[in-house]
């Protein structure tokens, strides 16, 4: 089996079907039959593959009654080991190797191997650790001794200059029983040279130089004492108060040349312990980069040891007690690589019989499985977020991938704020081999990564609508030539008011007649109706862009249809859906379209006869789309309400065309008949069927496995009660009619949105930027500029481009979960979890 690759099995199973990329993978159940000593070596194999989904097979037996409980056991202390080592090697900070290896599982029998060799580790280094423990104690204590010894010294010397006849006096009368206490915050000094009353006695200065606690490494600055006193009564005293104090008590000689004698001894063994630590922590540090090299590696080995075992817990024994049985989900596509692992793994083992691998039908739901690669995974992720997705249901991830990304431009339409997006995630993507290679802790950076090319196509896309709404930080830029120009003269300007400027001259026009080749005119940047304009440009794109998506949610449908085969549901539930839209919603689009292309502003235009029809398709008569949209479902006449503001209003109607009111009337009948349509059709067709049929007889099945219920999903209603029927067929009537009318509304969240944006856009603009570049003009201004420039940059960066943008996505994700994948999206399956030795070591990285 030379040159054998995984990633060369998977790519030969990863053969999709035709809707293979459009809905997830078709499963299978499969029977595994193992013989005993090729088990392991082949459940290796297959978590190496990562393409089976193991089932347990004794739900009701006890975690510590199974066969292979003992070698759990064992993988749990050698991974505690293996903590305690990383412990030790982070505290001393020494960086672990990790090049990226991921080493196969080892054989049972190298088992032993790793266990003596992190046995051996670890006593070696408690070993260390003890003694270096009390190394440092021993040399605290000397250290400490060597402190006193010197400010005690210090003390006799000074006290002897001024205290000579003292000194003589308790010279002469030194009692044998008599002792001193000289300690840190009180110490024994057993010596009568010097006597100056009963009391204490504090020595000067105190120590100076910090001193380290043995317990917690902590710094501490003590003070030395010294007690003098009279009898064993005070002695038992003053040692009960120095203990009530934890104060440290030390022997001090009685003569100065002792006491020098001990001051050198002292030192002698501080340098000797000074060596011998030395040597003790370089040994510690070369066990530790030692193990520092090789612990990655041992953690893969051990986890995946464990994960096997694991696995293993999972299976039969047969009667015989010489053959393990599983059951496991597979990709139907990938059989073949899987029957490769398995051979592999029986040939490593040398095992003289080959496992055998069986399909078994069940009516079990099996899980879903969604073919992913880095570019899709986060949009799949999205998808899932909201509920995996039924057997072989449509999946909207590949739709979502375009969708999502515009739809959140539409609402966030900036060139700037879409470039600076749009680079933050090229740089992710130019460094995702780096950045992941470094496993980021940080949880929210974690999730941007995760999410760069999405991130990276929302930039893109918010560039490309900003350009259409002529917006770059709130301004516009004439870059195809405005099609409006200055059509005053400079006399006109100078000697007339406003309100004669406001319409231009006789036979002259500022409008050169040609509209602007792409987006927006960028006169519409100065002009005093922009924000009225632009609200109901965005408004209709609103209704048209969420009629548009919902309609094609309605048509995916279709797709579930006929997969599972309930080719009565395109009667009974799309063909009302579509119709039902496209009647009252797909109409209003309709109305926005023919007003858009009707209507025009004509330059002149007179009153008479032969002005009619200009006068009609003119700006003066142009109707309002919501009275029409009303009077549609009122049957009202539109002419009450046709009032024209300008010259020949008598040629106003009110509507776009002749005829209109007899055509909304048939729309709207249409439209609620549909609604009896989808209530009554399928209960009555469910009926029928189970009357022409015996009782004993259930209808077949698609298929073997159960499909899932639902409209969106397919499914049978073959055992639910008829009352049931009816009642889920009304309800989804109901949701269905409602929905439309309220998704349809939801989708204003993207006028809303881009409203908004642009607003805070041209606010932040204009009060910090444009106020700040005019606060000063003298020679420190740049200065002041440097500053307010940088505000601006900053308050853009956190306000419209992360915070706006998080408002625009968290819009953008409701619009598809809610009014997308309704639609036609049950999300009411489970996700396909193969035993794989990649997603176990990532979990286990991530946990760590």
């Amino acid at each position: 089996m030379a040159g054998f690759s995984y990633q060369r099995l998977k790519e030969r199973g990863a053969t999709m079907s035709e809707w293979g990329l459009f809905r997830s993978e078709e499963m299978s159940l499969c029977q595994l039959f193992l013989q005993t000593e090729a088990a392991y070596a082949c459940v290796s194999e297959l978590g190496e593959l990562g393409l089976v989904q193991f089932r347990d097979l004794n739900p009701d037996v006890n975690a510590f009654q199974r066969k292979f409980v003992n070698e759990v056991r064992r993988c749990d202390e050698m991974e505690r080991k293996l903590r305690y080592l990383e412990k030790e090697i982070k505290k001393d900070g020494i960086p672990m190797l990790d090049t990226g290896e991921n080493p196969e599982a080892p054989q049972p029998r190298e088992m032993i191997d790793l266990e003596a060799t992190f046995e051996k580790l670890e006593n070696e280094l408690k070993e260390v650790n003890n003694n270096a423990e009390t190394l440092k104690k021993n040399f605290l204590e000397l250290t400490e001794l060597k402190h006193i010894l010197q400010k005690t010294q210090t003390f006799f010397d000074e006290e002897a200059q001024y205290h000579y006849v003292t000194h003589q006096m308790s010279e002469a009368n030194r009692d044998d029983e008599n002792a001193q206490l000289l300690g840190e915050d009180g110490m024994q000094a057993a010596g009568q040279s010097l006597k100056l009353g009963d009391g204490t006695q504090h020595v000067p200065d105190g120590i100076q130089q910090a001193l380290l606690t043995s317990d917690e490494g902590d710094q501490v600055y003590k003070s030395v004492f010294i007690i003098f006193f009279q009898g064993e009564q005070l002695k038992t005293r003053v040692k009960k108060i120095c203990e009530g104090f934890r104060a440290t008590l030390y022997p001090c000689p009685e003569t100065p040349p002792e006491r020098r004698e001990m001051k050198m001894g002292v030192m002698t063994r501080i340098e000797d312990l000074n060596t011998v630590l030395a040597q003790t922590q370089d040994h510690r540090h070369r066990v530790l980069v030692a193990a520092a090299k090789n612990i990655r590696t041992w953690f893969v080995k051990v986890r995946k040891i464990k994960a096997i075992y694991h696995t293993l817990n999972w299976f039969n024994l047969d009667v015989t007690q010489k053959c393990l049985i599983a059951e496991c989900w597979v990709p139907s596509a990938d059989t073949e690589a899987i029957q490769l692992a398995l051979r592999r793994g029986s040939e490593r083992s040398g095992s003289s019989v080959s496992p055998v691998l069986n399909s078994i039908q069940t009516r079990e739901a099996p899980p879903t499985y969604n073919r992913t690669n880095k570019f899709t995974q986060g949009f799949q992720e999205l998808v899932d977020a909201y509920g995996v997705a039924s057997y072989r249901e449509m999946n909207p991830a590949p739709y979502t991938i375009i969708t999502f990304p515009f739809l959140f431009a539409v609402m966030f339409g900036d060139f700037g704020h879409g470039a600076l997006m749009a680079l933050m995630a090229a740089w992710m993507v130019w460094k995702e081999k780096p950045l992941g290679a470094k496993k980021i802790d940080n949880e929210i950076a974690s999730i941007f990564f995760g999410g760069r090319y999405i991130i990276l196509l929302m930039g893109l896309f918010s560039i490309y609508t900003g350009f259409i709404y002529n917006d770059i930080f709130s301004k516009s830029v004439n870059v195809l030539g405005s099609s409006w120009r200055n059509c005053f003269t400079d006399e006109e300007v100078h000697h007339h008011d406003a309100e004669t400027l406001l319409l231009p001259p006789e036979n002259r026009t500022c409008f050169y007649g040609t509209p602007y080749p792409f987006g927006f005119d960028p006169i519409w940047q100065i002009s005093s109706n922009r924000v009225t304009f632009q609200n109901a440009f965005k408004m209709k794109i609103s209704v048209l862009l969420g009629v548009l998506q919902m309609l094609f949610g309605v048509l995916l449908s279709v797709f579930n249809y006929r997969n599972f085969k309930q080719f009565s549901d395109l009667v009974t539930m799309f063909l009302p859906q579509v119709l039902f839209l496209l009647c009252l919603f797909g109409w209003l689009c309709m109305l926005c379209l023919l007003k858009w292309t009707m209507y025009s502003a004509p330059f002149e235009v007179g009153s008479g006869p032969e002005d009619a029809e200009a006068i009609r398709y003119g700006t003066h008569c142009a109707p309002s789309l919501l009275l029409i949209f009303i009077n549609m479902f009122l049957l009202k006449d539109m002419n009450a309400d046709a009032k024209g503001t300008g010259p020949g209003e008598k040629y106003c109607d009110g509507y776009l065309f002749d005829g209109q009111k007899g055509f909304q009337s048939f729309l709207l009948f249409v439209g609620v008949m549909c609604i009896p349509w989808m209530l009554l059709a399928k209960p009555i067709l469910i009926w029928r069927q189970r009357r022409q049929q015996p009782h004993s007889e259930l209808p077949e099945t698609n298929g073997d496995v159960a499909a899932p219920a639902g409209g969106g999903g397919g499914g049978g209603h073959d055992e639910e009660e008829f009352s049931e029927v009816c009642i889920h067929q009304a309800i989804h009537t109901v949701e269905y009619v409602l929905g439309s009318v309220s998704h349809t509304a939801s989708y204003l969240r993207l006028w809303a949105l881009s409203l908004a944006h642009s607003q805070l856009s041209e606010v932040l603009w204009t009060m910090v930027l444009v106020r700040g570049l005019s606060m000063t003009r003298e020679f420190w201004g740049g200065i002041v500029l440097y500053v307010i420039f940088g505000a601006w940059a900053g308050l853009t960066v956190s306000i419209l481009i992360v915070m706006e943008g998080l408002s625009a996505f968290l819009h953008t994700l409701r619009l598809h979960w809610v009014e997308f994948q309704s639609k036609f999206y049950k999300g009411e399956g489970y996700i396909f979890a193969p035993f794989s030795f990649e997603i176990i070591l990532r979990e286990a990285d991530s946990e760590d």
